[in-house]
C-alpha cells in the first residue's frame, strides 16, 4: 500500500515511524515532510492546505491512503476534496472536524449528547476558563484565576479574533484519550497525559505542549474504554444523528474530578505531542486502523505493549512567544545511539546541517519497564543535543515516576 502522510510536525513523523514499521506500506511519502521523514520515505513540497495540489500528487504517486495529520487542513475539509477525488483519507469530513474547530459547536454537541462537561458562564468572573471559538494552534485557552489573569485572558482571545466561549474552571487530573473510529466503530488508544505549560511546574503560558507520557496511573484499557462508553460514543452518535458522521482520530481532553470524568475539549486529529508518547506503546499494527477508519469498515484491535513512554520537547528559546529558524542542532545521533527516538518537530537541512525551523524543534521519545525507566532514558538523550537558546521542562512526568497524582 501507498500511503501518504500530511504535515511536517514531530505528529507526523511519529505517524511515519510507525506506518514505516507496517509490512503492508510498501511506499511511504510525506508533503511537505521533514528531515526526519525524509530518512522514512520521499518528502514532496506541497503544503498541508493544498486540497488540489495533494489530490494532484496522490494521482501521481498512486497513493491508496492519505493520514492527515494537523486540524488546519482537516477543518478547511482536505478530507472531503480527497474523497471527492476518489482517494481514501484519514480524518473526519469538514462538517464533522468543527468538534475542534469551533469550541461553540463542540460545547452544543457535549450538552446535546449529554456528555459531562464545564458548564457555560454567562459572566466572565475568576475563576474561569477562556476560550477563543476557532483554531489557535493550542494557544487559544486561559485559565483564570484572577481579575488581572481574566483581564489579559480577554485581550488575548479577542486579538486572536472572532467569538469566545467562559467556562468553568474545573479542578483535576488531565487526561487525553483517542479513539480511531469509522463513525459507527471506535477503539481507545493508549491514555496520554501532556504538559501544556511551558515552564517547570506548570508555570508561563500555554503552549501546543512541552511533554508526554503514557500509561496513566489509574487509567489501564477498562477504564479507557468505560470513558469511550461515556464519552466518545454518545458524540459519534449526535454528530451521525446531525447528518456529519465523524471517521478518523477523536480525541478527547478531560479533566477527572472529583464528581467523574468532564470534557474539557474535543480534538479531530492526533494530538501531539501525546502521540509521541503513545504510538511507540503500541505493538499491533496500526496501517489497518486507519485504513478501516477511512474507508467505513474499522475490524482489528489495538494491541498495546506493557513498557511506558515519555516524550520531552526541545522548544526554541522564544517559544511560545515566536519560532527559532536556521540555529544548528547538534547531537541527535548521540541521541539516538540511548536506546531513544528523536522526532523531528520544526527543523530543516541547510546543505548538510540540521537546524532549527519552528517553535517545538525536536521530540525526544524513550520507553521503559515503568515511567520512572522511560523518564531516565528520555532525559538521558536530551542532554547529548544541543542548541543555542534550547528551552525544555525538567519535570515532565516527574510526578507519576515518583508514584504521585500531578496536581
Amino acid at each position: 500500500m501507498k500511503v501518504l502522510i500530511v504535515g511536517s510536525g514531530g505528529r507526523e513523523h511519529a505517524l511515519a515511524w510507525k506506518l514505516d514499521r507496517s509490512p503492508a506500506v510498501e511506499q511511504l511519502h510525506a508533503a511537505p515532510g521533514n528531515p526526519g521523514i525524509a530518512a522514512l520515505g520521499e518528502c514532496h513540497p506541497v503544503r498541508a492546505e493544498d486540497g488540489e495540489g495533494l489530490l494532484s500528487l496522490c494521482r501521481e504517486l498512486g497513493v491508496d491512503l492519505v493520514v492527515v495529520g494537523p486540524e488546519a487542513p482537516l477543518v478547511v475539509g482536505l478530507v472531503d476534496t480527497l474523497r471527492r477525488g476518489g482517494v481514501a483519507a484519514f480524518g473526519p469530513t469538514l462538517a464533522a472536524a468543527r468538534i475542534e474547530g469551533s469550541k461553540t459547536f463542540a460545547k452544543d454537541v457535549l450538552e446535546a449528547a449529554a456528555v459531562p462537561t464545564a458548564r457555560r458562564l454567562s459572566v466572565a468572573r475568576p475563576p474561569c476558563v477562556v476560550k477563543a471559538d476557532g483554531l489557535a494552534a493550542g494557544k487559544g485557552v486561559f485559565v483564570c484565576h484572577t481579575q488581572g489573569e481574566l483581564d489579559a485572558a480577554l485581550r488575548a482571545a479577542a486579538r486572536l479574533g472572532g467569538d469566545m466561549l467562559i467556562e468553568e474552571l474545573l479542578e483535576g487530573e488531565e487526561v487525553s484519550l483517542f479513539a480511531i473510529t469509522d463513525g459507527t466503530r471506535a477503539l481507545p488508544l493508549a491514555p496520554a497525559q501532556d504538559f501544556k505549560r511551558v515552564g517547570d511546574g506548570d508555570t508561563g503560558p500555554n503552549t501546543g505542549g512541552m511533554g508526554s507520557y503514557s500509561p496513566v496511573p489509574g487509567l489501564r484499557e477498562p477504564e479507557a474504554e468505560e470513558l469511550l462508553e461515556t464519552v466518545h460514543r454518545p458524540v459519534l452518535s449526535e454528530l451521525a444523528r446531525r447528518g456529519t458522521p465523524f471517521s478518523g482520530l477523536l480525541y478527547a481532553g478531560l479533566m477527572l474530578t472529583a464528581d467523574g470524568p468532564q470534557v474539557l475539549e474535543f480534538n479531530c486529529r492526533f494530538g501531539d505531542p501525546e502521540t509521541q508518547s503513545i504510538l511507540p506503546r503500541i505493538e499491533s499494527d496500526l496501517l489497518p486502523l486507519l485504513w478501516g477508519a477511512a474507508t467505513g469498515n474499522l475490524d482489528g484491535e489495538v494491541v498495546l505493549g506493557d513498557e511506558a513512554a515519555v516524550t520531552v520537547v526541545l522548544a526554541g528559546g522564544d517559544y511560545p512567544e515566536s519560532s527559532d529558524s536556521g540555529t544548528p542542532i547538534e547531537g541527535v545521533e548521540d541521541a539516538q545511539a540511548t536506546g531513544a527516538l528523536v522526532f523531528h518537530a520544526g527543523t530543516a537541512r541547510q546543505g548538510g546541517q540540521l537546524v532549527t525551523n519552528g517553535g517545538r524543534v525536536l521530540d525526544v521519545t524513550a520507553t521503559g519497564e515503568d515511567v520512572a525507566a522511560a523518564r531516565a532514558t528520555a532525559y538521558q538523550a536530551v542532554s547529548r543535543i544541543s542548541f543555542a537558546g534550547m528551552r525544555l521542562r525538567h519535570d515532565i512526568a516527574l510526578a507519576a515516576a515518583e508514584g504521585h497524582v500531578r496536581s
